[in-house]
């Protein structure tokens, strides 16, 4: 019999440092990443999600619940115009909602597990496909640091992209050092459902999340380097007023000879009138 065996497809994602330090490509786990992009599933609990965003409780006035518009606006007869009751009507501006919204309804729909389940893997299927997942060997902040990810972020060429960060496990320094930042999403990556992968552009998984530990390596920050930078940009001002003073005395005696020229062009001038 021929073997009807599926193949699965193995995806591997580029790893970084905290820092943004290239390191060596690492495999993604294969109960997850194996290639499996479901799109109607994944628009059904996308559309789930958001509709379980929803409060529902958006409601409006009747012409029973509008105030005023007790009394009859003109009588009955004799005006010419149409008959009219009240003008809380329906047809008059400021009256009541015909078959408005009363703040009782319910827009939460019900997925089964496996489908989100399914939804979720096809989505980190789909951005493994576009080569946008990435792997972080550790995050192991102490305390928020926004410049960090921020720093990270800019490294890793996707400043001005969407980024999903997910953490092994809850952690709060990551989560607080990312709040602030607007094109950035921290969670942890249990918690990462279908919806949180697509709205972003990429991925950043930390390393431990999905079973890899990646050994430290010995790197430093970059802040040195701009401190350099700074120090060289406010010593190069103090040249400039040397050069001024050089320029100022070569043109002084410059000045000086044209100011004694004058003088003698006028006597000259007087002479040939007398």
């Amino acid at each position: 019999m021929a073997d009807m065996s599926e193949e699965t497809t193995t995806f591997d994602a580029a790893a970084y440092t905290a820092l943004g330090t290239a390191r060596e490509r690492v495999s993604l786990p294969v109960d997850v990443f194996d290639g499996t992009i479901n799109m109607p599933v994944m628009h059904q609990v996308v559309k789930a999600y958001l509709a379980n965003q929803r409060q529902g409780t958006a409601s409006t006035k009747t012409r029973g619940l509008v105030v005023g518009g007790n009394q009859k606006p003109w009588k009955q007869k004799g005006t010419g115009r149409a008959r009219q009751g009240s003008t809380r009507a329906p047809n008059w501006p400021g009256g009541g909602t015909v078959f408005g919204p009363h703040g009782d309804r319910n827009y939460s729909e019900d997925v089964p597990r496996k489908v989100k389940a399914l939804a979720r893997r096809s989505a980190f299927n789909a951005r493994a496909t576009e080569g946008a997942i990435m792997i972080i060997d550790a995050f192991n902040y102490t305390e928020p640091r926004t410049k960090a990810i921020k720093a990270l972020v800019e490294r890793l060429g996707v400043g001005e992209q969407k980024v999903l960060i997910l953490t092994d496990g809850v952690k709060q320094p990551v989560h607080m050092s990312g709040r602030n930042l607007p094109n950035v999403h921290v969670l942890p990556y249990s918690d990462a459902s279908a919806y949180h992968v697509l709205w972003s552009d990429v991925v950043l998984i930390e390393g431990t999340a999905i079973g890899h530990t990646l050994a430290p390596v010995a790197e430093k920050d970059a802040a040195p380097a701009k401190k350099k930078a700074a120090a060289a940009k406010t010593a190069a001002p103090k040249s400039a007023p040397k050069a001024k003073a050089a320029a100022k005395q070569k043109a002084a005696p410059e000045a000086a000879a044209t100011t004694d020229k004058k003088p003698a062009a006028k006597k000259s001038a007087k002479k040939k009138g007398e």
